[in-house]
Formats: structure tokens, C-alpha cells, sequence
């Protein structure tokens, strides 16, 4: 299983070892959800009758369903092995470490605190600056949205952004320099029930 691992993690890209890789997802794995949570008890008495009423199902996990966190797993060891420093960003845009924190903290760029260190999602730069209109969509990402969200919504091809003739994702769309207001637009409805 190593090689083929190897060969996969190599052909994503990822500058990762498979023992590497393997302890990021058992960090992760243990930083998500219990294994086989009960919906149920995220809710009161009151709150389950009112929701199995509408015809939720509060069971839980069956043995034939697929299993959500392995997926969510994978996403995430995946966003935190591309991520980049402090140090890599100001690097990326030829700046020193502290007007990378000055744009963290002003929410100019995105990113998270791991273990006490800022980690910077890869997708929101180029070869040799920041994604165009980057700004413009962090102002109206809603503050209550995980990196995680973000990071597939701005990876994830969306119908009503072409880009050619095929939907782009919001990120493809403004490299090619669609108008950044149409992802924010996009951006602002993260997390609102459809």
C-alpha cells in the first residue's frame, strides 16, 4: 500500500512521504466528529419530534451508508498538507512575515491557526501573487464558514460561472478575469439554507 499511496500523494502533488501523509489523516481523524455520532443527540426532546414530524431521519449511520468523515478526512488532510506558512506566503508575494499577519487579521486573506501557527490556504494565491478579486469575496464570505467551505466552494466548478464553455470554479473564473462581485455574490450564501 505504500508505493501505491506514493504514487498517488506524488500525482496530487503533495509534498508529503506516505507515513507523513498517514499522520496527518490519523491527526485529523481524531481533531473530527466521533466515528458514529447520534444526530439525535444534538437535539432536544422538543426539537426531535418537530424534525421526525417533517420526515428527518435522527438514526444515524447505517452499515451500508457511506461514511462522510473519510471524505472529509481526505479534504482536509489535503487543504492542511497545501497550505502554506507565514513565512511561505511572504515569500509568494515578496513581502515581509508581518504584512502577512496584517492581511490575516484585516481579512484580506484567508486562513486558520493550527496548533498556534497561521496556515494559508494554497487556492487563493498564484505563481506570484494573490488570486484577483480575492479581496472582494473574503468581504462577503459569511465569518462563520470553516476554511474547509471555503476552499471547496472556490475549488468547485460552479454552473453559473463559465469559464470557455464549461462551469469554471470561482477560483478558474477569476484568473480569468471574471468580475469578482458575481463570486461574492456566490460566497455570501455559504451556510443559508437553500
Amino acid at each position: 500500500m505504500t508505493v501505491a499511496l506514493e504514487t498517488v500523494l506524488a500525482k496530487a502533488g503533495l509534498r508529503v512521504t506516505a507515513d507523513e501523509f498517514l499522520c496527518l489523516v490519523e491527526d485529523v481523524a481524531r481533531r473530527l466528529s466521533p466515528p458514529h455520532p447520534d444526530p439525535a443527540a444534538y437535539f432536544s426532546p422538543e426539537q426531535q419530534v418537530a424534525l421526525t414530524d417533517v420526515g428527518l431521519d435522527l438514526g444515524g449511520l447505517r452499515e451500508d451508508d457511506f461514511e462522510p468523515r473519510a471524505r472529509e478526512l481526505a479534504a482536509r488532510t489535503v487543504l492542511l498538507d497545501t497550505a502554506l506558512t507565514v513565512a511561505d506566503a511572504a515569500a509568494v508575494l515578496d513581502v515581509d512575515t508581518s504584512r502577512i499577519r496584517h492581511r490575516l487579521a484585516a481579512g484580506r486573506l484567508a486562513g486558520w491557526k493550527d496548533r498556534g501557527s497561521w496556515r494559508l490556504p494554497a487556492w487563493q494565491f498564484t505563481e506570484n501573487g494573490v488570486l484577483p478579486g480575492l479581496e472582494t469575496v473574503l468581504a462577503a464570505m459569511p465569518e462563520d464558514q470553516p476554511p474547509l467551505v471555503l476552499a471547496g466552494f472556490m475549488t468547485t466548478p460552479q454552473p453559473d460561472l463559465q469559464v470557455g464553455d464549461q462551469p469554471g470554479t470561482p477560483r478558474n473564473w477569476l484568473l480569468a478575469g471574471g468580475d469578482p462581485r458575481r463570486v461574492a455574490t456566490q460566497a455570501a450564501m455559504l451556510g443559508t439554507p437553500v
